[in-house]
């Protein structure tokens, strides 16, 4: 389009031929006819007949275009001066004014030469030639300038015309080339702003505050220059406007000319529209400037929120970490202590958190365009508060608890020994006597009394009061307290009897021994009460599966069905993986023992370049782990199927998970062909393949893994075709999905790695389901992603990555490494949560398009797969995600 522009016939302006302009041979003075015709002088001039062509159809040219469109069209009025001149030079005039005059003509005035001879001449002349100017318009010649006013008024005809007409060429000529140039000004300014505000919509919000803050400046600046220059031009419009109307403000009875109005209606016009623009520009930018604004405090909020959220997992973790609920007071009092230390430590992370949460929120009420983004970060941060502070009060319930259950239990345990030391204390001598005896039973039932202090007489109820917090352990110490409790109560009870005995009637005397509480009398020992323990009782599910082994009666029936199924194409392709496994096996041990090997034999250390020094493991990944897999375990398993090809299936289901190394090895492949790249034509190379007497070079061997994994997928298409409605079919398309699944996986992984710019963990996402480029719109209700007042019809190129908890927008790059293939590279754009999104699976007019929204569809995404097919595999994707998560909710 530029340069279609620059080849454009530019319109005449006076600084284009302005030295012809200053030869004043033909002048547009202002005046106008009785009916508004403009009129253009051509004064006498010496050297009129010797003006180049060209010099004089610029000049004409120009000056019929100066006047109005509506002056123009009426037609003009030509009066050419040749008083002093000859009739040739009157006849040369009209010669050329005839063959070359651009605009409408309606008058053509002739001042013929005032010498009498050379009037005569001109009389005849006229008579003779008029047909030869193929003129169409009367030609009018006159003897003096008194016969002019007869037809023109004398304001519209300059002094040298015997006029009142004030007219300066100079002041003329300057007043046009200025006109002009302001009116250049005002192009280049408005596509200045036209440039700077397409740049602005074209612009992507950075990730990150120093982008930002840097992107705001940058526009900032430019913005304040280009308001700068709009201040000069506008200066420069109001001082030109000023110097045309000079005149005027200099004499009350001065008039401008038509000509001169004209100018100042062409200045006032540039000069609004200048204004329109600037007010344009302003609208524009307020906007812009509001968005970057918001931005920036969007990234901020969003650092804020990274650091804050990260303390209070850290708090969340560690108050997790507390479960213990203490064994003894001490040990309970003790985490009290660390509690409360935890919760004043917590408490400015807290403040912070519900600060920011409330600065987001300020932020959704002055209509910020990323609501969606900043509303669930301000309820994600009052929910972790708030189940804080919960977990808080929570922990002091239980401790408190703990606390209170210790604290009974140490009661208890102390009114045992100090009951057991009761007893001890009473001497049976003094016992023997009435008066002893009943004094030992005020002791014990006293003593008795003090029982309710340790609220442990009712077990069931204290159980119950503290079932929330009895560990097994805690149950355990407890019901030894509570049979301890019994066992004294016991002992105090046979007392009591003994006692009573003593004191209703009066014994013999006995022999006084010091009771101990371990010589209680001797009863049947009580039944301890353990805790009641749960029994776990296992259940074993029993998976019957069909085959031979199932049935011994059919077995050699079954069999010999089996081997009749089995085809020459079974066997050949069986026959085929086998071999072929055998020398990819092969391959690989020689990779590792010819070159890997190598790499430390010393005497061949001086040959490897210092750019592989210590890049082993770079090079050949983790192809040790691929051939030790295959050599020791996959090739003898496969090697039995020759005999029974039904278990190929199984071989490959069963390795599902060891098939997984192929991932690895390809996520690492990028690193080992830069690598080789670099290396590959060293000696040490040349050396290793002489050795081992290879023909290709080690990189079409590091190859082979890839090929491998592929192969198989080939192979077990072959063996379902062979094996279409036979036993085993189903197994084989079960494993022909694992494949095909391990080898998308290896794909997806591939590109997973090569995203940029994104600050989570996409190891946090869950699996990859799918990924692929696509033709990406947007559609907001509230704001823009980017800065444009009209809806963007250009498509954004996006490759999209579909994760089971998130959807990611990425760029694709492609660079250039080394002169070799191109590099792709996605760069982070955009994400969706999964749990947050919807889909329209039907876009009208566009079978291939479909839409993905969120919250009320504020904001879309029209999305254009490359066909219908890839189209409906994504919607089936993204509908089984969206449908588990409604299940997982249910």
């Amino acid at each position: 389009t530029d340069e279609i522009m620059q080849q454009e016939i530019r319109p005449l302006v006076a600084v284009d031929i302005i030295e012809q302009l200053h030869r004043q041979f033909a002048i547009l003075s202002g005046g106008r006819g009785k009916d508004g015709a403009p009129i253009i002088t051509f004064p006498e001039f010496a050297g009129f007949s010797e003006i180049p062509d060209d010099d004089f159809l610029n000049v004409v040219t120009y000056l019929t275009s100066i006047p109005s469109l509506e002056a123009a069209s009426i037609g003009f009025i030509i009066i050419i001066d040749r008083r002093r001149d000859k009739w040739s030079a009157v006849k040369a005039s009209l010669t050329r004014i005839a063959g070359a005059f651009p605009g409408n003509l309606q008058l053509v005035f002739v001042l013929r030469p005032s010498r009498f001879i050379q009037r005569a001449i001109a009389d005849i002349g006229i008579k003779l030639y008029r047909d030869d100017f193929k003129m169409k318009v009367p030609i009018i010649m006159l003897n003096s300038v008194s016969d002019l006013h007869g037809y023109i008024d004398k304001s519209q005809l300059t002094r040298e015309l015997g006029g009142t007409l004030e007219y300066g060429h100079s002041q003329w000529i300057h007043h046009r080339t200025a006109i002009e140039n302001f009116a250049m000004t005002v192009k280049t300014t408005a596509q200045m702003l036209q440039t700077f505000g397409t740049d602005l919509a074209e612009t992507e919000l950075p990730n990150d505050v120093q982008c930002t803050e840097e992107l705001l400046s940058s526009h900032t600046d430019h913005h304040s220059k280009l308001k700068d220059e709009l201040k000069l031009a506008v200066k420069q419009g109001a001082t030109l406007l000023t110097c045309i109307r000079e005149p005027v403000t200099r004499s009350a009875n001065s008039k401008l000319s038509p000509d001169e109005l004209e100018n100042v209606a062409t200045v006032e016009r540039l000069l609004a529209q200048l204004d329109e623009t600037e007010k344009a520009f302003d609208q524009f930018w307020t906007k812009h400037h509001l968005k970057l604004e918001q931005c920036l405090q969007l990234r901020h909020f969003e650092h804020d929120f990274r650091e804050v959220k990260l303390t209070l997992d850290n708090l969340m973790e560690t108050q997790a970490g507390f479960a213990d609920i203490g064994d003894s007071v001490t040990r309970v009092e003790n985490l009290l202590k660390e509690q409360k230390h935890l919760e004043e430590k917590g408490q400015e992370p807290l403040e912070k958190a519900q600060s920011l949460a409330l600065h987001g929120e300020q932020l959704i009420q002055n209509n910020h365009y990323a609501v969606d983004s900043i509303r669930p970060k301000c309820v994600e941060l009052r929910r972790i508060c708030d189940d804080f502070t919960n977990e808080t009060k929570k922990k002091y319930d239980i401790l408190g608890k703990s606390l209170e259950l210790h604290k009974q239990l140490d009661k208890a345990s102390q009114w045992c020994e100090a009951g057991i030391y009761l007893l001890a204390s009473q001497a049976v001598d003094k016992c023997q006597s009435q008066e002893g005896a009943e004094t030992a039973l005020v002791e014990i039932e006293k003593f008795l009394v003090t029982a309710k202090e340790h609220q442990l007489s009712n077990p069931k109820e204290f159980y119950n009061q503290f079932d929330m917090i009895l560990t097994p352990e805690i149950k355990a110490n407890a019901q030894r307290i509570v049979q301890k409790l019994e066992d004294v109560q016991e002992m105090f009870d046979k007392r009591q009897v003994s006692l009573k005995k003593l004191a209703a009637k009066q014994t013999r005397p006995v022999q006084p021994v010091a009771p101990h509480p371990e010589s209680s009398p001797k009863r049947a020992s009580p039944k301890i009460t353990r805790p009641a323990a749960v029994e776990n009782t296992s259940y074993d599910f029993q998976v019957r599966r069909r085959g031979p082994a199932a049935q011994n009666g059919n077995h050699a029936l079954v069999q010999g069905q089996i081997e009749k199924c089995i085809s020459k194409s079974q066997g050949h392709i069986i026959n085929e993986l086998i071999e072929t496994e055998r020398v990819y096996v092969e391959e690989l041990q020689s990779i590792i023992e010819g070159y890997a090997s190598e790499m430390d034999n010393p005497n061949l250390v001086h040959l490897i370049p210092s750019a592989l020094q210590n890049k082993k493991e770079i090079l050949f990944g983790n192809l040790p782990e691929i051939y030790y897999f295959h050599n020791r375990i996959f090739l003898k398993e496969i090697e039995n199927c020759i005999e029974n090809p039904e278990l190929l299936a199984r071989c490959f289901l069963k390795r599902k998970e060891d098939l997984q190394i192929y991932e690895k090895y390809c996520q690492n492949k990028p690193r080992s062909e830069a690598l080789w790249r670099q290396c590959g034509d060293s000696i040490f190379f040349q050396e290793c393949q002489r050795k081992l007497d290879h023909k290709l070079s080690l990189d079409a061997y590091l190859l082979k893994p890839v090929q491998r994994i592929t192969k198989y997928q080939l192979l077990l298409k072959e063996m379902l075709k062979c094996s279409k409605n036979s036993e085993g079919t189903a197994e084989l398309e079960e494993a022909l999905a694992t494949v095909l699944d391990i080898i998308k996986s290896v794909n997806d992984s591939m590109h997973q790695i090569a995203i940029t710019g994104y600050e989570g963990d996409v190891s946090e996402l869950g699996k990859l389901l799918m990924q692929g480029s696509f033709n990406v719109w947007t559609d907001h209700k509230k704001g823009h992603n980017k800065v444009k007042d009209l809806a963007r019809f250009k498509p954004m190129q996006r490759h999209l990555f579909l994760y089971t908890k998130m959807l990611l927008f990425c760029k694709k790059r492609e660079e250039n490494t080394d002169g070799h293939e191109k590099t792709a590279s996605y760069s982070f754009k955009n994400s969706l949560k999964m749990s947050t999104v919807g889909i329209t699976e039907n876009v009208k007019g566009d079978n291939k398009k479909f839409e993905i929204w969120y919250n009320g569809r504020e904001e879309v995404y029209i999305i254009q797969a490359s066909s219908v097919e890839l189209k409906n595999t994504w919607i089936s994707e993204i509908r089984k995600v969206l449908t588990g998560q409604l299940e997982a909710c249910r």
